[in-house]
């Protein structure tokens, strides 16, 4: 998969930790890097508020891809 570069391995454990501990619900658009709110863990292709592209990913699903 084709990430942003902002999306990196360490900006993704991040947000999945902070996930655990606050209510934040962290996901990212892989188009153009902007970190979104409010996303299920397993989102998939989300539309993106800055964007408007169908690219928004749970921070849990994309830490999935990058491991696989």
């Amino acid at each position: 998969m084709k990430m942003h570069a902002a999306i990196t391995e360490e900006v993704i454990l991040d947000a999945v930790e902070r996930g655990y501990f606050t209510l934040d619900n962290p996901g990212f658009c892989i188009k153009c890097g902007l970190e979104a709110y409010g996303c299920e863990p397993d989102m998939r292709k989300g539309e993106c508020e800055s964007c408007g592209k169908d690219a928004v990913w749970g921070a849990e699903e994309l830490m999935l891809h990058i491991v696989a």
